[in-house]
């Protein structure tokens, strides 16, 4: 590549789609790699089995709702807010009440998402920043990277959209990761980057087909092995090979824990409590 595309450091999709014979799917070689065709089947796997549960044939739009809450919350908990909720339907927290908006809207953004993911992505972001920033800085790129390079932050989000909307037929729970660590690389909203990632994930999971009713909480997980996510994510933000490996397999695992989480919904569901 010559000096213009070496400047695409970071996560492999810009780079690809700059090649002169990129692959005929983007994202097919991550498939590939070590450990990702294994955690792909069990996070496959543990999510059917959840979507199978008593519970959410009928259901699922109570304990899709509740998974919904508890995604926001520990979104919230992972850029520094608040996870608690106040009796009186209060929240104080900007950073929890804007995940809090990210996830009561997603339901609505879906078909924005599969047709539109930048116009997606400025209206998460301006629901989940609004009370964080002014409103020149809402839904536009604002972050370093954009304002260093917006040329290059553009391009990689253009690249990101093409992939959402159909340049790639790589598993879902690939797409997931991919759509979730390129975001939290790019930062390209320099705000509330993390709640909007997370959110992106789970419209993507949705999407997908992987999670059509939204009912698992890889978020919970997330949160409960903080220091594991954010490490994995620093190393898919490298482009490196083993670290694209760990951090798909990452999110797999949190795919997995977050099927075990929608389970216990389920099961409270299935009893009443």
């Amino acid at each position: 590549m010559d000096g213009a595309d070496s400047r695409l450091t970071g996560p492999p999709l810009a780079r690809w789609l700059s090649m002169t014979s990129p692959p005929a799917d983007p994202l097919g070689p991550l498939f590939e790699l070590p450990g990702v065709a294994d955690a792909v089947e069990a996070a496959r796997s543990a999510i059917d089995e959840v979507h199978r549960h008593p519970a959410n044939r009928r259901g699922w739009p109570t304990t899709a709702a509740a998974a919904s809450v508890r995604a926001a919350r520990a979104s919230a908990a992972l850029d520094g807010g608040s996870v608690e909720l106040p009796a009186d339907g209060s929240v104080d927290d900007p950073v929890l009440a804007g995940a809090l908006r990210v996830a009561e809207a997603l339901g609505g953004l879906l078909n924005t998402w599969q047709r539109a993911p930048l116009q997606a992505l400025a209206r998460l972001h301006v629901l989940a920043a609004a009370d964080l920033v002014g409103d020149e800085g809402l839904g536009r790129p604002a972050g370093p990277q954009a304002a260093l390079n917006p040329a290059l932050v553009s391009a990689r989000l253009d690249t990101l959209g093409r992939l959402v909307v159909g340049a790639t037929r790589a598993p879902g729970p690939v797409q997931v990761a991919v759509v979730h660590g390129e975001l939290l690389a790019l930062q390209a909203f320099g705000s509330a980057d993390g709640v909007v990632a997370r959110a992106a994930a789970r419209l993507s999971a949705i999407a997908t087909g992987l999670d059509p009713k939204g009912l698992v909480v890889p978020e919970v997980a997330h949160l409960r092995r903080e220091s594991e996510y954010r490490a994995a994510a620093a190393g898919f933000a490298t482009g490196e090979h083993d670290a694209l490996a760990t951090w798909i397999v990452h999110c797999c695992d949190a795919l997995v824990a977050g099927s075990r989480e929608a389970r216990s919904i389920a099961d409270a569901a299935g009893t009443g409590s």
